[in-house]
């Protein structure tokens, strides 16, 4: 096989990552804040974010407004609901938080049914659950509606 010919199989991966990137919704020129950074995150998925809105990802200890909210969440990483309430304190209304956990089967998995009562209990939804990366599943969590 000459160099040039056959698919790059780097840039099918870079493809695939921005296509996962882009279902989250995120727009150019977005602060997006990451918590529970850890050493198995997707590495692709969130360079992909930081490609999507040409900023970095900032930490937990950013404290302006941002305009969404990515949350690595794993089985033992503590409290849910507290990790929600923390995305909420700086996240401009309306904005997205998407919690990130290990799809079932890996390790780490949270149930959806642990991430919808987290979500009640902060006063947000569960809005679509969908595979975003081989190891990673997204659940999109939105604000409730008046009068609920």
């Amino acid at each position: 096989m000459t160099e040039g010919s056959g698919p790059d199989v780097s840039s099918t991966a870079d493809e695939g990552a921005s296509q996962a990137a882009s279902r989250l919704g995120f727009t150019s020129g977005q602060v997006i804040q990451e918590f529970a950074y850890d050493d198995d995150v997707d590495e692709e998925l969130r360079a992909s974010i930081e490609a999507m809105t040409g900023t970095e990802l900032v930490d937990e200890e950013f404290d302006d407004v941002t305009d969404g909210a990515v949350i690595w969440f794993r089985d033992g990483d503590g409290d849910l609901t507290d990790a929600l309430v923390d995305a909420m304190t700086v996240l401009d209304d309306g904005g997205p938080i998407w919690v990130l956990t290990p799809k079932a089967g890996r390790p780490g998995h949270v149930s959806h049914s642990d991430i919808e009562e987290a979500a009640t209990t902060s006063g947000l939804h569960a809005m679509s659950t969908f595979a975003i990366a081989r190891d990673w599943s997204a659940t999109r969590l939105g604000t409730r509606g008046r009068g609920r």
